[in-house]
């Protein structure tokens, strides 16, 4: 019974052309909301950026408080 059963592979492609496929099933974003979501990634990278700078001054300034005592 297990003889009848044939082991048919799929024909070989080059990477390329399973790289070709892969790509057209993307379904990338309209410009509109691609706008704004990367608009709101540069408002929270600043944000995050200014918060960090704040902390760091204040530490620096408190370790040299420290050190000068």
């Amino acid at each position: 019974m297990a003889d009848n059963v044939k082991n048919e592979k799929a024909p070989k492609t080059s990477w390329f052309e399973g790289l070709k496929a892969e790509f057209g099933k993307i379904v990338w974003p309209a410009k509109e909301p691609l706008a704004k979501q990367t608009a709101a990634v540069i408002a929270a990278s600043v944000v995050v950026g200014l918060i960090i700078t704040i902390f760091d001054t204040f530490i620096q300034y408190g370790i040299d408080f420290l050190v000068n005592l």
